[in-house]
């Protein structure tokens, strides 16, 4: 068998493993789901009234290519949480006894994780139907953003395993994340135009990964104002390419990283 179609196989057998431990502790996915719901009822209800995005289209509106950003950057804790676990529970020293690819532990977890955020879309989705937030664009168009969603996701969630594996405690994984996570999304134009950022701050909004993917979902599903201006920035102008130019480079850079450190740590 190739080295990497033994990979993909390997790594099948662990997402499925994955996957069969959601269902037999569905407590876990239920409130890490939850919190997608209330950022938005929080952000619509709360903030709302108080943020205006600008020309004619509702904040409510505005919020939800944030908020779906922000979901999918959060949910990849998930992935580090859950290597940490492995590591502490001591099941990573079990699947090294097995005659199994290494990077395998890494590929199944990633993938398992796409599930998580496919279940975290589509709630975020109902309840943003539920709030008044509604697609304007083709139906092309709207399967595009959701599978820019994934693939960003996806690519995020390798960050959070190297995370996941430099600290393997869950406790601590869970602070360290967010030490990335809140200044990628906040300082971002995930919640407030970027206009009203001062002007120093906003070239650092502007260049975000989290503002580009922010940008091409609104873009994608038909939620921005034409009568607004965007901002001459190219990440702005191009916010999917500049999308998936991110998720390569995240990718290149987190994946050989991670399954060297896996290699280490469980050495």
């Amino acid at each position: 068998m190739t080295t990497l179609r033994r990979v993909i196989v390997d790594g099948s057998v662990i997402a499925e493993r994955n996957l069969i431990k959601l269902k037999r502790v569905p407590e876990i996915l239920v409130f890490v789901l939850i919190s997608p719901i209330m950022f938005v009822l929080l952000f619509a209800y709360v903030f709302g009234g108080a943020i205006d995005p600008g020309g004619d289209v509702p904040y409510r509106v505005f919020l939800m290519g944030g908020i779906f950003a922000q979901t999918v950057v959060f949910g990849a804790t998930f992935t580090g949480a859950g290597l940490a676990e492995d590591m502490q529970k001591g099941i990573i020293d079990r699947f090294r006894s097995l005659p199994m690819s290494r990077s395998a532990v890494l590929v199944g977890r990633t993938a398992s994780d796409i599930a998580y955020n496919v279940l975290s879309i589509a709630i975020m989705s109902l309840t943003g139907l539920l709030i008044g937030w509604r697609i304007s664009s083709s139906l092309l168009d709207a399967v595009g953003a959701f599978a820019l969603l994934l693939l960003f996701a996806y690519a995020f969630s390798w960050v959070m395993a190297y995370v996941g594996l430099l600290v393997p405690s869950v406790e601590v994984i869970n602070n360290a994340s967010f030490i990335v996570i809140m200044p990628l999304t906040f300082v971002s134009n995930a919640f407030v135009p970027l206009q009203t950022f001062p002007s120093a701050l906003r070239h650092v909004v502007e260049w975000n990964p989290v503002s580009a993917v922010t940008q091409a979902v609104r873009e994608l599903f038909g939620n921005t104002d034409p009568s607004v201006p965007v901002s001459s920035a190219w990440s702005m102008q191009h916010p999917v390419l500049y999308t998936l130019i991110w998720v390569v480079l995240i990718l290149a850079v987190f994946v050989p990283l991670s399954v060297r450190q896996f290699q280490r740590t469980s050495r």
